[in-house]
């Protein structure tokens, strides 16, 4: 084990999985806990104000206390990436998708492990270690063999993009497309391009239809409350 203590932020909002980190992650171990999360929007402010060397994040996480609906990780992840650099990401979730998992690498994530993956949950503080060191690892093997893999129907990708427009659009259903935009740091009319791509690929219209899709696919958020339009 490293004798360099690694601070820790946990992005989760369940608290029996918390509790399973907290115990694997001991400070006797020489980890720091520095921070604990339930809610998407208040990640940033938490990371902004105290030192996190590896982040553990899940993907299905409520926006707000006042907004159930998913919190856009996809859109976040690289805003994390770009204003802390250093940061390891470790995101631990039940999707499965291999088109999710392509983004999230892409996206610069070291770790991805499976919640039911009880070997790499037992042996977090080792992953954990791992990828401060400047490794990585996947509870589905390397890389490399991920990308030859074959989904078994042959759907038509998004972008990275177009999916973090799409996942704006679950977060914040009240919000107009100008201020989805504003979010994405993109002008309207390419928000706009994004979605109408992203729905040309995906064979339908409109967002709750996209949305629909994505669902069916497993790659897109569940728990959503609202309507889009």
């Amino acid at each position: 084990m490293n004798s360099e203590t690694i601070n820790i932020t946990i992005l989760e909002d369940h608290q029996s999985i918390i509790d399973g980190y907290l115990y694997r992650l001991v400070p006797e171990k020489g980890f720091n806990i520095n921070g604990v999360v339930r809610y998407g929007e208040d990640l940033l402010p938490m990371l902004r104000t105290t030192r996190c060397d590896v982040l553990i994040l899940d993907l299905q996480v409520p926006t707000s206390a006042t907004n159930s609906n998913s919190f856009p990780v996809l859109n976040n992840i690289p805003v994390i990436r770009t204003l802390f650099p250093d940061l390891v990401v470790l995101v631990i979730s039940m999707h499965s998708q291999r088109v999710l998992i392509e983004r999230l690498f892409e996206m610069g994530v070291k770790g991805f492990i499976f919640k039911d993956d009880n070997q790499a949950i037992e042996n977090l503080d080792n992953v954990v270690v791992k990828l401060k060191n400047g490794g990585s690892y996947f509870s589905i093997g390397d890389y490399e063999k991920l990308k030859n893999l074959k989904s078994e129907n042959a759907h038509p990708l998004l972008s990275a993009r177009q999916m973090e427009a799409l996942s704006l659009c679950v977060a914040f259903p009240d919000c107009s497309s100008e201020e989805l935009a504003n979010r994405l740091g993109v002008s309207s009319s390419t928000f706009r391009n994004l979605l109408s791509n992203a729905y040309s690929r995906l064979g339908v219209r409109t967002r709750v239809a996209a949305i629909a899709e994505l669902q069916k696919l497993g790659i897109g958020p569940t728990g959503f409350n609202g309507q889009m339009f």
